[in-house]
Formats: structure tokens, sequence, C-alpha cells
């Protein structure tokens, strides 16, 4: 008598970036597939299924999309707020039990330094901040089973103030009053899988550690675990501070995640940017 095997879950990423290549790792030691999309079809994911996508989906993509046990997409979306992978998809009918829409904390735009909560309606200045806005609608409005995270600066292995700090090239860009929130990507990737244990449609999560603090103690914290001094400060208004790099200057909050706390039972595996960093020099001490 043949016994029935059951099928793995299947997992679709919509886009391979920074997230999705710590995430794909622990969806497959769970017992997931996994399919992921890249521009051109490749990726350096091990036993991933890697998928072209760049504007229109091909037959295989389709065929993931409306099959796939869970969807995860954090492909950026464009500057008018179009989703690229939803313009894409959006007349298929997917069979996910749950999809998770990996967004931004820019949505809030500037709260003069006062904490930003789901609750809150977003009211963004900058460009990308509007367009994150347009995005999470457009998904919402879909009526899926979608959840939405709105995550703070992402650091983590490979990404980090080491390798600046290393090659002198780091500086201090300073402006009173201005604080950072940040998230390590393990603990993006806690509270991913926590949700989709835990289901609740058209929820919205802020990811953060809930530290926020000024960029130059975070270069000061990274230069004093590699026993530098601190690097150079140069204040926001300066010629030499790009006119990219001031935008993230516009805008100050403070990112209060206690839902996710409180919602999924999600802990924060590095409470601090203080627990994060000295993690990533210990795993990759030339990072």
């Amino acid at each position: 008598m043949s016994r029935h095997i059951k099928k793995p879950q299947s997992a679709l990423l919509l886009g391979a970036g920074y997230v999705a290549q710590h995430l794909a790792p622990e969806l497959i030691r769970r017992g997931w597939d996994v399919v992921a999309t890249t521009r051109n079809g490749t990726t350096d994911i091990e036993s991933v299924t890697c998928l072209p996508f760049h504007g229109a989906a091909t037959d295989a993509l389709k065929a993931a999309f409306v099959d796939a046990d869970i969807i995860i997409t954090s492909i950026p979306p464009s500057k008018v707020g179009t989703d690229p992978a939803l313009y894409a998809l959006a007349h298929l009918t997917p069979s996910a039990r749950w999809i998770g829409y990996l967004s931004a904390t820019s949505v809030y735009g500037d709260r003069d330094g006062k904490w930003a909560f789901e609750g809150e309606s977003p009211t963004p200045s900058l460009a990308r901040g509007k367009a994150r806005a347009e995005a999470e609608i457009s998904w919402i409005e879909t009526l899926w089973p979608v959840h939405i995270f709105r995550l703070a600066g992402i650091y983590g292995p490979g990404r980090s103030p080491f390798r600046k700090l290393r090659e002198g090239s780091a500086r201090a860009v300073i402006k009173d009053g201005h604080v950072v929130n940040r998230i390590h990507v393990a603990d993006i990737v806690s509270a991913v899988l926590l949700s989709v244990e835990n289901p609740d449609l058209q929820a919205i999560y802020n990811l953060a550690d809930g530290h926020p603090a000024p960029p130059q103690d975070v270069l000061d914290y990274a230069a004093g675990l590699l026993k530098q001094a601190p690097p150079p400060r140069v204040d926001v208004a300066h010629a030499e501070v790009s006119k990219m790099a001031r935008s993230f200057y516009a805008e100050c909050k403070r990112i209060n995640a206690d839902k996710a706390r409180r919602d999924l039972g999600w802990v924060p595996r590095y409470a601090t940017y203080r627990d994060g960093l000295a993690a990533i020099l210990d795993q990759e001490p030339h990072s």
C-alpha cells in the first residue's frame, strides 16, 4: 500500500535582497520549499529555485504566485508608488494563506522626534515615503491575507559601519536632536516567521529595536569595538554631504514596536545597536 507523502509548504519571495537572503535559509531549515525572484533569475542562496522578474511575469512566476502557501515581497515600489510585483500579478488569485509586504518606516514622515505607532495615519513628506505608503495601500486593497511590516534602518552581517571605519572613510553626519531607528536583520526574520505562525489579516507591524539613537553614537560605539578613535564629524549642511544623504536627516521620529512584541510575542535578539554590532563583529571579525 502506498503512503500519502505530504507536499512541503512553499514560500515565494518576490525579491531576493538582503532580508530575503537571511529569511530563505531559515525557511529551508524549517522544511519549506523556497522560490525567489531576481532581475536575472540567478541567486547565491542555496537550495532556492530562482526565477527572473524585471517587470513582466513569466508563466513559471505566475504559477509560483498562485500556488505558494506564503508570499513575501520586498521589491521596492516605483517612484509613483506602483509595486512592480503587484502590477504584474494582481490579476491572478493566490492561494496563499499569508502574504507579507516589507515596507519602511519612511511612511510616517517627520514626527519631530516623537514616537510613531501603527494606528496613526502615514504622513510621508519625502518621495520614497510617499511611494511606500501608496504601495502599502495597493496591497491592502487586494483584500488578500496581507501583513505589512514597516522596517526601520536595517543592519546586520555585511551591512554595518565596520568596513568604512577600517577603510577610514566613515563620517558622522551631525544634526542636533536627530535620531535613527534600527533593526537587525535576524530580528526581522524572527518577527516575519512569528507572523506566519500567527496570521492576523491586514495587520501592520513596526519593526525596530525601540532604542533610537543619534547616528554618531552608533559610529562611535562601532569605532570603540575596533579600538579606533571616533570618526570625523561633518555638519549635515556641509557641502560634503550629498543631497541624498541629507534627505535622511529631513525627518525625525522614534518607532514604537510594542504591537509586534505584544501580538506576536516577538522579543528582539538584539535589543540595541550595541548588542547587534558586538554580535556582528564576533561573527564576522573582518566585516
